[in-house]
């Protein structure tokens, strides 16, 4: 199967929270989006490796992924090492996506900027024909994909490039709200954390109207790149 657009993030609802609104579009758009979660978030103060699987599941339903994974590296101590690379290279080659999501570049869960360069990496090293890799008892051809976008997270980073969602955000918070046990419920007797406040859940709508604003529509999401993001003309850009 290959993609169109493959998001990977460190923990089950980074995505959610970065980028669900720009997935969503584009899967409604006929686009095919997937994505990959690194880790199960065991780590995590609320919920368990089990309940943010089944939130996981539901979130991709309601953003009409057409697969999602889960590498089940270690919470917190996933490295950026040669067998992690490779795992992830592996999953490159197999999807063939043209344009990659990857976490923040800096932030303040050290998993977030871990992974952030661990996946640019594997996507560069993905390209190199001397790297072998097999699925199914099959060497895989390389693949690089064509763009690597950095979405932002908790801190608030200056975007490279911003895309309108106008539209979205309802599905996008749906998306988000499907992890039940990490954000914003009344009745949960869990500890409290830092998502776990209203104020964070209100956030997802108010950093999305605030981008928005700034191009002049009503809600966008952010990214960084690592090289220049090039247009055909000048018109392209609205």
């Amino acid at each position: 199967m290959k993609l169109d657009l493959l998001a990977i993030g460190a923990h089950p609802d980074d995505v959610e929270l970065s980028c669900a609104g720009t997935l969503i579009k584009e899967a409604t758009k006929g686009k095919r989006v997937g994505v990959i979660d690194l880790t199960q978030g065991e780590l995590g103060t609320r919920g368990n490796a089990e309940t943010r699987a089944e939130e996981a599941k539901k979130a991709a339903e309601i953003m009409g992924l057409a697969i999602r994974k889960n590498l089940k590296f270690r919470d917190g101590f996933f490295k950026n090492d040669e067998a992690h690379q490779l795992e992830i290279i592996k999953l490159i080659r197999k999807y063939q996506p043209e344009i990659v999501f990857c976490n923040a570049i800096h932030d303040r869960h050290i998993d977030h900027s871990k992974g952030s360069q661990l996946v640019s990496d594997a996507c560069f090293l993905s390209g190199l024909r001397k790297i072998e890799t097999t699925h199914e008892d099959k060497i895989q051809e390389v693949w690089r994909p064509k763009h690597v976008y950095h979405y932002i997270q908790w801190y608030d980073i200056t975007p490279d490039v911003v895309v309108d969602i106008s539209g979205f955000i309802s599905k996008k918070v749906e998306a988000v709200k499907a992890y039940k046990t990490q954000f914003f419920d009344p009745t949960n007797s869990e500890p409290k954390t830092p998502i776990s406040s209203q104020n964070f859940l209100d956030s997802v709508t108010y950093r999305a109207r605030d981008l928005g604003r700034i191009i002049g529509v009503d809600h966008a999401e952010g990214f960084t790149v690592e090289r220049y993001a090039a247009v055909d003309s000048i018109f392209d850009l609205i």
